[in-house]
Parts: C-alpha cells; sequence; structure tokens
C-alpha cells in the first residue's frame, strides 16, 4: 500500500473507531425511560449509568496513552477496539442496574486503550501542518457528529428493539476497525521507551476517579463529610503525582509539556467546552421524550442537525477561520457562539415549535466543532512526535473529565431544581408523592398508577419543573463557555497561526 493511501486509511480508520466512541457515550441517553420502567433506577443510579463510562475513561486515558508510545499505538488502538466489542455484548445484556453500570465501566476501559492511540496515529500519518490541521479537523468534527448520531441510532433502535441493542451495534464496526486496522495502520511508538511506574500509575487513576466521585457525590448528595474527605484526598494525591512524575526518570506524563503555552492553554479550554457541551445530551433526550412526547427516534433525529454542525465547524470551517484571525480567536468565537445559542435554548419550552429550535441547533454545533478541531490540532503540533500518545491523552483525558463532571454536575443541577421546583397534587400518597418528586422519570412511574385526572396533573407538574431544570442546566453551560472563551483568548494569544509540528 502507498503511503499515500496508508495516509488516508489511517484517518479513516481512527474515525470509525472514534465514531463508535462518540455514539456510545450518548447512544444511551434515550434509553433512559425504557431502563427506568425495566431496572427501575434511581436519580443518582442514572446519573451513574451515563457517568461511569466517561469516568473510566478519563481515570485510564493517561495510563493507555503511556502504554501506546510505549507497546505501538497501532498493536494498542486493535487490542481495545476488540476488548470494546467484547464488553459491549456484555453490557447490552445486562440484566440489573449494577450490571449496567459495570459494563458501562467495562467500555470505558477499553474505550481508554483506543482514544489515544487513534489521534496518535493521525498525528503521526499526516505530517505537513495543512494536512495534520484538516485530518484533525475532519477527526474531531467525527467525534462531534458521533456525539449527535448517538441519540438518533439509539432511537432508531429504541423503536423497535431492547435498550440493550444500542450496545450491540458497535460489535460489527470495531470489527471493521480491527480488520482494516490491520491492513492499513502503519505502527508508531516512542523510539526512546522508559519502563513503567506502577506507583504513577496507581496515584493517577485513584486521583482522577476520586476527584470526580467526590464532585458527583457532593452535587447529589450536598457536603457531607465522605464525598468532602474523598475529594481532599484526592486532590492530594494528584499533587503528589505531579510532582511525582517531574521527579521521576520515566514520567507517565511529561509535566514540561504544560510550560508550553498552546499546549496547556488547549487542554484548559478542551476541560471547559466539554463540561459545558456533554450534559445537554442527557438533558434534551428527556426533554425530547418525556416533555414532548417524541418517540426515541424522533428525538434522536432531533439532535443529528446539531451533529452536522459539529462536523462542518470542525472539517471545513476551522482551517479557513485560523488563517484568517488566528488560533486563539477562533476558539474564542467558537465558545462565544456556542455561549449565546445555551442563553437562546431557555427561550423555549413545552410548547416547543421544532423549526424555531432548529438554527440554533445548528449554530451551537458549529461553533463547538470549531472549537475542539482547533484545540485538538494545536495539542498535537506544540508537542514533539514521539509524545504524540501521551499528549493525546491529557488532551482526551481533560476532554472525557470535562464531559463527566459536567455530565455530574449540570445533571445534579437539573435534580436539585427538578426537585424544588415541582408541585405535585395535594393527596397523593407517599410513595407516588416521593417518586415524583425525585425526577421526571420517576413522576411517569408514579402516574402509571394513579387515575387518568391525576396523572396528567402529576406528569404536568413535573414537565413544568424539568423546563425550569433545563434551562438552569443551559444557562451554567452559557456562563462556562463565556469563561472558557475568555480563558482561550488569554492564554493562546501568542501562539501562531500556522503551527508546525514540532519533531517533524
Amino acid at each position: 500500500m502507498s503511503a499515500e493511501a496508508s495516509k488516508w486509511g489511517t484517518l479513516a480508520v481512527a474515525c470509525t473507531a472514534m465514531l463508535v466512541l462518540s455514539v456510545d457515550l450518548t447512544a444511551l441517553h434515550l434509553a433512559i425511560p425504557l431502563l427506568t420502567r425495566e431496572l427501575a433506577p434511581s436519580a443518582a443510579e442514572i446519573l451513574w449509568i451515563a457517568d461511569g463510562y466517561g469516568f473510566a475513561l478519563a481515570g485510564l486515558l493517561i495510563t493507555m496513552g503511556w502504554v501506546g508510545d510505549r507497546i505501538g499505538r497501532r498493536r494498542l488502538l486493535l487490542a481495545g477496539a476488540a476488548a470494546f466489542a467484547v464488553a459491549s455484548v456484555l453490557t447490552a445484556y445486562a440484566h440489573t442496574t449494577e450490571a449496567l453500570i459495570a459494563g458501562r465501566v467495562l467500555l470505558g476501559i477499553a474505550g481508554a486503550t483506543i482514544m489515544p492511540s487513534a489521534l496518535a496515529l493521525v498525528r503521526n500519518a499526516f505530517t505537513d501542518s495543512a494536512e495534520r490541521t484538516t485530518a484533525v479537523g475532519v477527526f474531531a468534527g467525527v467525534g462531534g457528529l458521533g456525539v449527535g448520531l448517538g441519540p438518533l441510532l439509539g432511537g432508531a433502535l429504541l423503536d423497535h428493539f431492547w435498550w440493550g441493542a444500542v450496545f450491540l451495534v458497535n460489535v460489527p464496526l470495531m470489527a471493521l476497525v480491527v480488520g482494516a486496522g490491520l491492513v492499513v495502520l502503519r505502527e508508531s511508538r516512542d523510539p526512546r521507551p522508559g519502563g513503567l511506574d506502577p506507583l504513577s500509575v496507581l496515584m493517577s487513576v485513584t486521583g482522577l476517579v476520586g476527584v470526580v466521585y467526590s464532585v458527583k457525590e457532593a452535587a447529589t448528595g450536598g457536603l457531607s463529610l465522605v464525598p468532602m474527605a474523598t475529594g481532599l484526598g484526592a486532590v492530594a494525591v494528584l499533587v503528589l503525582f505531579v510532582r511525582r512524575q517531574a521527579r521521576i526518570a520515566d514520567p507517565l506524563i511529561d509535566v514540561r509539556l504544560f510550560r508550553i503555552p498552546a499546549f496547556s492553554g488547549s487542554i484548559g479550554v478542551n476541560l471547559f467546552a466539554m463540561f459545558a457541551l456533554v450534559a445537554q445530551s442527557l438533558v434534551f433526550a428527556q426533554f425530547w421524550q418525556l416533555v414532548l412526547g417524541w418517540s426515541p427516534w424522533e428525538a434522536g433525529l432531533a439532535g443529528l442537525p446539531g451533529a452536522l454542525g459539529a462536523m462542518a465547524g470542525g472539517a471545513a470551517l476551522a482551517p479557513p477561520l485560523i488563517s484568517a484571525v488566528g488560533r486563539a480567536k477562533t476558539i474564542a468565537a467558537g465558545l462565544l457562539l456556542s455561549a449565546c445559542v445555551f442563553a437562546a435554548f431557555t427561550g423555549f419550552g413545552a410548547d416547543l415549535e421544532y423549526w424555531a429550535l432548529l438554527p440554533f441547533l445548528v449554530l451551537n454545533g458549529l461553533g463547538m466543532g470549531i472549537t475542539m478541531a482547533v484545540t485538538s490540532d494545536t495539542i498535537l503540533a506544540s508537542v514533539p512526535k514521539e509524545r504524540a500518545g501521551a499528549a493525546s491523552a491529557v488532551s482526551e483525558t481533560a476532554t472525557e473529565l470535562g464531559g463527566a463532571l459536567g455530565m455530574a454536575l449540570l445533571g445534579s443541577v437539573v435534580n436539585a431544581v427538578y426537585r424544588s421546583g415541582i408541585d405535585t397534587p395535594e393527596g397523593l400518597s407517599d410513595t407516588a408523592s416521593a417518586l415524583a418528586e425525585d425526577s421526571l422519570p420517576g413522576a411517569y412511574e408514579a402516574a402509571s398508577t394513579l387515575p387518568a385526572d391525576v396523572a396528567e396533573r402529576v406528569l404536568e407538574a413535573g414537565r413544568l419543573a424539568y423546563v425550569d431544570a433545563m434551562h438552569a442546566a443551559l444557562l451554567c453551560s452559557a456562563f462556562l463557555s463565556v469563561v472558557a472563551a475568555v480563558a482561550a483568548l488569554y492564554s493562546l494569544r501568542s501562539v501562531p497561526k500556522e503551527l508546525e509540528s514540532v519533531g517533524t
């Protein structure tokens, strides 16, 4: 196979793998109402089902980036793709809430082997600066497309099959990744690998998972002793981890990379951007179905324009905008566009006309697609080529950690505002009242046991409370996007438009 064919084949394989991982991040969201009826998870367990995948990814990406740099990114990606297919089958046939959460965690572990390897392989295949920017834009755009396709694909499957089908679709796609990858991918690794420091691995996983757990528990259950102690302990572990990386000969992360403004600034922007973005998928999935009464397919189709906007923003608009105004202003413009859209979303409620919302969905996708494409390219181009896996892992860790924290905190904002705002009818039993006040899916469960007239009043109260809760979460997303835009303008102000890859 020629070098040119191998280069573009690498991009196709990496994009396919990224598409599956992105779809898996959101495909389950539309199944939440079905899961509620079948497995009866609590509101906290619903968040764990949604978050377990992202939490496992965030905890292990750094380690897997290091492993890929050492044993070979091609080898790790292919092994991870096969493991992801197996874990998908196990998750699809989970029959308890606990088993489903465990399956999501297994998928996250397998996904952690794929994400940094895929992006690093793309970075190493494209050495020309202009081609690399375009390729990374396509890769980031596909990631955004997958987040939007997840609900669409999930909706199509849920209209005809049981909820586990949203995981089984991963199996043939990952088989395609393995088969094509064996043919087109060229191995790349760090030519001067060092030894693995098990203590660093333990510290990174413990610290990251501990921080996420403590924030999640504090957000859902209040500032009790256990989450506060866990959070403080996790932060202390991460501080010790960073200090250890600066001292040992073979660090898991080269902390010197954070001295590069282009690298550290883009990492920070990624975290804030994903914090603002990912929670929307879960929020809108329930809004489409439980407030507007749409089918899973209709709900998935509603999010597709935003996904296509993200693809267009990353692949088509980001490169010319960089040439026109520079990287910092391009990133800030994308974030500010999304912030305006988040704020505009609060003008829509239960009487929504979808066609009025459509332009805003596209604009939001464009903004986030532009932002993620430029930050991803800047991160990869600012570090030595042999450290591409580690740099990709740090980038993906910030992305996944931001998404997981956004899901936990903004999801908890939704729960808190809903519970404080719902006004249930008088005369309900304690059980029905508790269900309705816990969450909107709980209101539907309570309504199923009540007379028709009372049930409708309960559902109307739940829908109104959920719309208010959704608006609160969207305003938080708008604020975070503005913060990220300001941070980008400051931290990336000295980064040139044309950023040649280091070490090529």
